[in-house]
């Protein structure tokens, strides 16, 4: 068949960073990153041209995922945010913000983009040296034996994300619930290979914050039974509930005939020999006394009413998302097959009972072991809620990533000017043979280095939306924000109480200088001090290994794009 349109040629765009198109887009993308960041930060409502859902969000996952981006380098960079927040689930604001100022810093640069690449690798060592490194004064050691520190890192993700609409009441609730959902997922006895738990999220949607809680074990939606009769079910002769999964459809309507085609011979009737299977495995089911049967598809009305009738709780449609945390709780294995049944396929229960929650009933399977639990997750509204989801999720998250390597950042914009701080002091007095390692000249390393600073410090920039000032302190290297409506004086005392993460106060001669809009900062002789005080109730915390993977992606992903000659785009 012949083409009805010639096929038309490649598209070259040479030197794509130099385009004003890609200059614009990036700076907009950048602009709409900046605008969402932290607790003040502005909404986003994401909905395509033809109506339906709209996402009322200030998440870098949601705003990513909806966006519609033209160009390519966009794209790369956006591919790159998402791929770091699928790993840590947090810092992807930070992650894409902080790409976005090395770009604009560096390009804007009279050096040459591979010595920019050598240079900035160098000065990401130096970075990430420091925050592993014992000295480093911005980093805060978390104590699994102590709550405070931990419930400080789960309330900082809470406020940072305003489309939740939270007061502090139900802040201070919700920070309780995830934290105790997160311990119930911890194992008691540590073995060698010790595995977390999991942690499901019941929706309730229209229903208070306040109204949300946390039960050990897993809340199944059964519409069926009513909450006023009692729960009788069968347990074996050691008091415990035997319990069978099964993943597939106990129907009766299992032929598919995609899968091929069945012979039947004649006055046979094929729902009747289904049937009479099905029933089979109710009685085996029975006589193995089995308590209670799941089902993650459809169950035909006559098998439950049998297993009813022999004491044994069904429940069907449970769903593929319950499959595993059930199987791990319990102990059984996931049944495939209507005609086979192996004694090792059933796992077991301590008890189950019925909850209600809002309009809903529940069948509350409570295991012998706890590490598995149900976050019931109420919100006003569908909206809200969805939000709040993600941000639980990012929560259990970061403290599975922080029990692994148990360290967080100061948060509130202090870790950033605290590194272009060190940066700066650092890179004052470097050795000669730096510069002729990495084939630059003190000139070149010095104008990347205020570039790098000056896009991290820009971060920190970003969590002011009110136009009050920004300041920096010489001693510690810590953020200050200042209300908006006030003249610039030189007494910043009067109007700062506390840093940007809350761990320093204005009791001592800090030497503060402005921070927005410094293009040239002058070279600090000093290296920032730590702070005295190292955990307060307030405190404003990052997730270490998230913003440390951050930092590096950031990086490496404005590197590639700066390494950009061509874009080759099909045309066709």
């Amino acid at each position: 068949m012949s083409r009805l349109e010639a096929k038309k040629p490649p598209l070259f765009i040479s030197e794509p960073l130099t385009k004003d198109t890609v200059s614009q887009s990036l700076s907009q993308l950048s602009g709409i990153l900046k605008s969402s960041y932290g607790p003040a930060g502005r909404l986003k409502q994401l909905h395509n041209g033809m109506g339906g859902y709209v996402c009322t969000t200030s998440q870098s996952s949601a705003l990513l995922g909806h966006l519609s981006l033209s160009h390519s380098v966009l794209r790369v960079l956006a591919a790159s945010v998402q791929n770091h927040v699928s790993r840590f689930s947090d810092c992807g604001l930070f992650t894409a913000m902080l790409c976005c100022g090395f770009i604009e810093n560096f390009r804007s640069l009279n050096v040459a983009p591979c010595t920019v690449i050598k240079i900035s690798k160098h000065l990401l060592s130096l970075c990430m040296d420091h925050l592993k490194s014992e000295a480093c004064a911005c980093r805060v050691s978390v104590d699994f034996s102590s709550v405070e520190t931990l419930m400080c890192l789960v309330r900082s993700i809470l406020t940072s994300k305003p489309a939740c609409m939270l007061n502090k009441t139900e802040v201070d609730h919700l920070t309780t619930l995830i934290l105790k959902a997160f311990i119930f997922t911890v194992p008691c006895h540590v073995e060698t290979n010790a595995v977390l738990g999991k942690c499901v999220i019941v929706p309730v949607k229209g229903r208070r914050v306040v109204d949300s809680t946390v039960l050990p074990g897993l809340l199944i939606e059964t519409p069926e039974i009513q909450l006023g009769k009692p729960l009788a079910v069968k347990r074996t002769g050691s008091n415990v509930i035997k319990i069978a999964v099964f993943c597939v459809s106990m129907s009766g309507d299992g032929f598919n005939p995609e899968e091929g085609t069945i012979t039947v011979h004649h006055g046979v009737s094929l729902e009747s020999a289904e049937l009479n299977q099905l029933l089979n495995v109710g009685k085996q089911l029975v006589k193995d006394e089995v308590g209670l049967v799941v089902c993650q598809k459809v169950m035909h009305p006559s098998l439950k009413q049998y297993l009813k009738e022999n004491s044994v709780i069904a429940v069907d449609r449970a769903g593929l998302s319950l499959m595993e945390p059930l199987s791990c709780m319990t102990g059984s294995k996931p049944v495939a097959s209507t005609h086979s049944l192996s004694p090792g396929c059933y796992g077991s229960l301590k008890d189950v009972c019925i909850e209600s929650f809002a309009s809903k009933q529940f069948l509350h399977l409570i295991p012998e072991d706890t590490v598995t639990c149900s976050l019931v997750l109420c919100n006003r509204s569908e909206t809200a809620w969805d939000e709040l989801k993600r941000v639980c999720e990012t929560s259990e998250h970061v403290l599975q990533l922080t029990m692994k390597e148990p360290w967080a950042l100061l948060g509130g914009g202090c870790t950033e000017t605290h590194l272009a701080l060190y940066i700066r002091h650092k890179t004052s007095s470097l050795p000669a043979s730096t510069f002729k390692d990495l084939g630059c000249s003190q000139t070149q390393y010095q104008l990347v280095a205020d570039g790098f600073c000056r896009s991290l410090e820009s971060v920190a920039c970003s969590l002011n939306h009110d136009d009050g000032e920004i300041l920096t302190d010489m001693v510690y290297g810590h953020c200050w924000f200042v209300p908006s409506g006030f003249p610039c004086v030189s007494n910043w005392s009067d109007l700062v109480s506390k840093c940007g993460c809350g761990i320093i106060g204005n009791t001592e001669d800090l030497n503060w200088r402005f921070l927005q809009g410094q293009s040239g900062s002058p070279i600090v002789q000093g290296c920032p001090k730590e702070p005295s005080v190292k955990v307060t109730d307030f405190l404003t915390l990052d997730c270490f290994v998230a913003k440390c993977s951050g930092l590096q992606v950031a990086l490496e992903t404005a590197n590639l794009i700066l390494d950009l000659s061509y874009i080759i785009e099909d045309q066709n």
